[in-house]
């Protein structure tokens, strides 16, 4: 090629034969253009490039524009201009040109512009090339890498939907129910877990896929999955033929599916094979590295997952097995009364809760209802619950009022070397007379549903939660008192029932009240019904549930009967007894009367206590006949028949049965086989029919 002139370009003679031997290797064709006289010199190579004959070329770039199409031409002369004007010393392009038989071809021009000294371009020298081998190369390598790029992204969106699945099944109907394996191209998936030396299908594949007798597989055996779990090396089924002879005793039951293709993966978590996934396709035949690749990188991510899931699995299985062993294993048979109990867990791993039901039955017919959470979701909150429910029924048992189990438990929940405090209700009820004395400690207000289907809540008065009220010295319970009539029903349960994400505690209750009133009429079926709406609205927390209904005719009962007995220098007994008579007084329409019935009742009970050796069994009921009586009996084990004496006016004792007598209606004392018993009875008024 010559250096840059002033005029006219001159070539020799012999110009085509100069070509640069590289560029003919390549395919490259030459030109020169002088732009002074307007002429391009082109070789043999670049006429052939646009599929003309040396013959049919004039040296005019016009005759070479009858090949390139119009908007092609625009495109071009556009370029060169612009690269003339300003000032530019090089220029490239691709376009098409339009050969003999009337097709399209890309070609690629580059060309370098020459100068004159005051800078008027003078030459333009370059090479034309067919570029559609080229391009096509460079759009399959585009279109690989979208397509890589494609399934990268299914697996990272797979990877990130995973991170939310709790359990195994969560991790089966996630890969099923999305469309990631679709974009991956698989019709549907099996999936194996490696459990004591054998593969346990967990995933079935297609509809009528199953083959009878696989549902567990020994590692040995001749199946697909048996293999990748047993040499950790995934296994690309390339063809039906492929599968046919690789696994003869499978393919009979599978055959009739369609599956053109397969690859199972072992699925390895820690270095240790716990399973294995098989994905199925149709219309497939082979794998391209890239799609190996990326399936192994999907088999990896579904193995931590499934990892995280039966490590949560089992995890959430020893925790709620922890406490459901802490639960009672039986709810005792109570004469009079009919019990539902529920204890719903909320699905978190360990993170199981500190709630709690019992059920205690105590003397004479009564009966004691718990209902309690301790704080926090935890192993160590369900076995603080454990203890609690065993020291408060042990309470319980031992005849203490409802206000002295709440503080005693307390006391020991604040000794326990714990951080944690609880709350809880507890109700002592007498299902013959329906009178039920109700403590509360910080714990969330009751329910009573009546007969009718209505339900009210009750907003008893409480103390400090458990452990908290020791803590601080304030240990004082207050007792309510209400009368259950035959057909109402006590609800008794932990506040999961009634909490809402962004809800206030009040709604929860107003939903709650509306919950039972519209419910099932039977006592299991309510209480299932209540789980059922928490399991539907996602409820994050356990919930325990207790409902105790009283037995018997709508029509209010005439008598009934209250007992407690009362040790020996048991000062705590004597409160007891005092509050049972004072709550049989309210619950049985004696309240005009009620000065004077525990005024009696004291005076016979401290005298029995000061008088005899042993402790005394005090009896309230309700007698029925011509006119309606509330009777106080004191039992005690002494022979000796108590007097009435004067005590004098300065005597300090001795006037305990001449209050009897002044007060009641009618006293007496009757001998019993090992002691004896002093009783007193006071006319009633009739109580009103509800």
């Amino acid at each position: 090629m010559a250096d840059r002139a002033a005029g006219a370009l001159s070539l020799p003679d012999d110009w085509p034969a100069h070509a640069d031997t590289s560029l003919t290797l390549n395919g490259m064709g030459c030109f020169d253009w002088d732009l002074t006289s307007g002429l391009m010199h082109m070789d043999a190579l670049g006429l052939d490039v646009f599929d003309l004959r040396p013959d049919e070329y004039d040296g005019h770039p016009t005759t070479l524009g009858a090949r390139v199409p119009p908007d092609e031409g625009v495109r071009l002369d556009t370029l060169v201009t612009q690269a003339l004007k300003r000032g530019l010393d090089r220029y490239g392009a691709y376009f098409r040109i339009r050969r003999r038989d009337g097709t399209l071809r890309w070609t690629h021009t580059q060309a370098c512009v020459r100068r004159d000294e005051s800078g008027r371009p003078v030459r333009i020298i370059g090479i034309v090339r067919d570029a559609t081998q080229e391009l096509a190369d460079a759009a399959a390598r585009m279109d690989a890498d979208d397509e890589r790029r494609r399934q990268t992204s299914v697996v990272e969106s797979t990877t990130a939907a995973l991170a939310h699945a709790r359990t195994v099944e969560d991790i089966i109907e996630l890969l099923k129910g999305s469309g990631d394996l679709k974009l991956l191209g698989a019709a549907s998936l099996v999936m194996g877990l490696l459990e004591s030396g054998r593969i346990h299908l967990v995933a079935e594949g297609p509809e009528g896929s199953f083959v009878p007798g696989t549902r567990y597989t020994r590692i040995d055996e001749q199946y697909p999955m048996s293999e990748v779990v047993r040499t950790l090396t995934p296994r690309f089924i390339e063809s039906a033929e492929d599968f046919a002879d690789s696994y003869p005793v499978l393919w009979p039951h599978i055959s009739g599916l369609g599956i053109s293709s397969a690859a199972y993966l072992p699925l390895i978590a820690q270095a240790r094979p716990i399973g294995a996934l098989g994905l199925l396709y149709r219309d497939k035949r082979g794998f391209t590295a890239d799609e190996r690749n990326v399936l192994v990188a999907l088999g990896s991510s579904i193995a931590q997952s499934l990892q995280r899931a039966v490590l949560y699995e089992q995890e959430h299985d020893l925790a709620e097995g922890l406490q459901q062993a802490m639960l009672p294993r039986r709810i005792p048979e109570v004469p009079g009364a009919q019990i539902a109990v529920r204890y719903r867990s909320a699905r978190f791993g360990r993170d199981i809760g500190g709630d709690w039901y019992d059920v205690i039955a105590l003397p004479s017919g009564r009966v004691g209802a718990v209902i309690g959470d301790v704080q926090g979701h935890d192993t160590h909150a369900a076995a603080v619950m454990g203890q609690l429910r065993i020291v408060l029924r042990a309470y319980a048992a031992e005849g203490h009022t409802p206000a002295t189990v709440m503080a005693r438990a307390s006391v020991f929940l604040d000794e326990l070397d714990t951080d944690r405090f609880a709350t809880c209700t507890y109700a002592e009820a007498d299902l013959t007379t329906g009178v039920v004395q109700i403590v509360r400690a910080g714990h969330v207000d009751p329910l009573v549903r009546n007969h009718d289907g209505s339900c009210r809540r009750l907003p008893l008065p409480g103390g400090l939660p458990l452990g908290l009220s020791a803590e601080f010295g304030r240990l004082e319970y207050p007792v309510s008192t209400l009368e259950l009539d035959p057909g109402q029903t006590l609800l008794l349960y932990t506040d999961g029932l009634v909490e809402q994400p962004g809800a206030d505690l009040d709604d929860g209750m107003q939903l709650l009240t509306s919950l039972v009133h519209d419910g099932p009429r039977d006592l299991q079926l309510l209480a299932d019904h209540l789980c059922e709406v928490v399991d539907e609205r996602g409820g994050d927390d356990d919930v325990a549930l207790l409902l105790l209904r009283r037995k018997g005719a709508l029509a209010p009962q005439a008598g009934g009967r209250l007992q407690q007995h009362v040790a020996q220098n048991d000062a705590e007994g004597l409160r007891s007894a005092r509050h049972m008579v004072r709550a049989a007084v309210r619950a049985w329409g004696a309240r005009e009367r009620a000065d004077e019935i525990e005024l009696a009742a004291d005076e016979m009970i401290t005298n029995a206590l000061m008088h005899t050796d042993g402790g005394a069994v005090v009896t309230v009921r309700v007698l029925t006949g011509a006119r309606r009586r509330l009777r106080v009996e004191v039992e005690d084990r002494s022979s000796a028949l108590p007097r009435r004496r004067d005590a004098g006016e300065d005597g300090v004792s001795g006037r305990g049965l001449l209050l009897v007598d002044r007060l009641s209606d009618a006293w007496g004392v009757e001998a019993r086989g090992s002691g004896k018993s002093v009783w007193c009875e006071f006319a009633v008024p009739e109580r009103d029919a509800r």
